[in-house]
């Protein structure tokens, strides 16, 4: 089989299997093929040492990478059917390293009722987000379903009466009516800098990919204490934490207290169905004014309660197990 062949047929296989990555690992005398499928990274095939650089070679041309280049990570993307494809090679010991995103278009359509909250938190939240100014968290580890919840938050509040604009690292997915901007570090705009300049544009929204430093910190808690709804995230591991690490940041307490809205902590787990576990639905620990309904951990008890995961499942995700 030719490269080009070779690379449709993973993608396929991988798009069949609701992957969200197909990872290219070279080994020492072969070309581990693994997919991530519901978060968990899964053997696939092992390819014949041979077709490693082929196959490399043909996934940067897809991408318009420098094939000439394995001393240096490189990234691109492309859009194919109804898939957009992110591509990161990092040079290893036996070769580049290959990860390819795939990113499917039609979960820009994910309505926030179909991730999977409990409807008293979900009520919590759209009164959150029925606020016109203040700053709005969603927190949890990489991986747990964050930017989705922000999209679908997104699309909940775009109407052509507001001036919607994001500034992301990378967009994942694009929104018609809504302004997306780029970070691009070598070009020198920053989280920061985007910002600044996207509160001279006229903002109504604004979506933060996420709160890395101080000075897209106190951006954001600015543009939110100015009139402006922003929305963001940050790693913490459950609500109340978002302020402290605000606060670890650089930012005085009365400003975030404040300016902050609420949080929503979140985590995905797997689903239990009759051939075992098998997609996923969130976990959610909402913060609204200060408090807070029910913690991660009695929300996925919630769901062993209605037999939609297990208790393995649930410790799991949320680092219980020993």
């Amino acid at each position: 089989m030719n490269a080009p062949a070779l690379l449709d047929e993973l993608i396929n296989e991988a798009a069949q299997k609701r992957a969200s990555d197909i990872h290219l690992e070279p080994q020492a005398d072969h070309l581990r093929v693994r997919l991530r499928i519901d978060g968990r990274l899964t053997g696939s095939r092992q390819l014949p040492k041979h077709l490693q650089a082929l196959l490399i070679s043909r996934i940067k041309v897809m991408v318009g990478l420098d094939i000439a280049e394995n001393r240096l990570p490189q990234d691109g993307r492309v859009t194919a059917q109804a898939l957009d494809l992110r591509v990161s090679c990092l040079p290893s010991l036996h070769g580049e390293k290959v990860v390819i995103r795939l990113l499917n278009k039609q979960q820009t359509k994910l309505d926030l009722k179909d991730l999977g909250m409990e409807l008293d938190d979900l009520e919590t939240y759209l009164a959150m987000i029925e606020r016109r100014c203040g700053l709005i968290l969603v927190t949890g580890p990489t991986g747990s379903g964050k930017t989705t919840t922000l999209y679908a938050t997104l699309a909940k509040l775009n109407d052509k009466d507001v001036n919607i604009t994001t500034i992301e690292d990378p967009i994942e997915y694009q929104l018609p009516g809504i302004n997306q901007v780029q970070v691009n570090l070598k070009a020198g705009l920053t989280f920061a800098r985007g910002l600044r300049a996207i509160l001279r544009q006229d903002p109504d929204i604004i979506m933060v990919g996420e709160i890395r430093d101080e000075p897209s910190a106190r951006i954001a808690v600015q543009a939110a204490l100015t009139g402006h709804l922003v929305l963001s995230t940050l790693h913490t591991n459950d609500a109340p934490s978002a302020v402290t690490r605000l606060v670890d940041m650089g930012i005085e307490k009365y400003l975030v207290e404040a300016s902050l809205i609420g949080v929503l902590a979140q985590r995905l787990i797997r689903k239990k169905g009759p051939a075992g576990l098998l997609g996923r639905t969130g976990i959610y620990e909402v913060m609204f004014n200060n408090k807070r309904a029910r913690s991660l951990a009695e929300n996925g008890r919630r769901k062993i309660e209605q037999n939609l995961t297990t208790e393995t499942e649930v410790r799991r995700v949320l680092y219980l197990d020993d």
